[in-house]
């Protein structure tokens, strides 16, 4: 049984930081295609960034190059999302997938249920 935990979310001030993690138990490929998503209440669900956990890969929206940093940690086995320089439209619902491609979410699988954010 595959599951996504993200935890991290929370309220920040405009300017502010945040970091994302994904837990994924139960999956056994051993390299695969993960990414952050978020959405807004009324808004579509758009990709934030996404990686290849073999290595490189990685894509951002270009809403958040250069504030946002996609990246795995090995050692935890959690995918995360570093949130710099957070502004009020960053704010929505984030969630985790895996076992897809790129930023379309229609392509991804396996989803989290997701981590709060909001920027004030």
């Amino acid at each position: 049984h595959v599951q996504l935990v993200e935890s991290g979310g929370g309220s920040v001030q405009a300017g502010g930081s945040l970091r994302l993690s994904c837990a994924a138990t139960g999956y056994s490929d051993n390299s695969y295609c993960a990414a952050w998503f978020r959405q807004s209440p009324g808004k579509q669900r758009e990709g934030v960034a996404s990686m290849f956990t073999s290595g490189g890969g990685t894509m951002y929206a270009d809403s958040v190059k250069g504030r946002f940093i996609i990246s795995q940690d090995r050692a935890k086995s959690t995918l995360d999302l570093q949130m710099n320089s957070l502004k009020h439209e960053d704010s929505a619902m984030y969630y985790c997938a895996i076992d897809g491609w790129g930023l379309g979410p229609e392509t991804y699988k396996i989803w989290g249920q997701g981590t709060q954010v909001t920027v004030s």
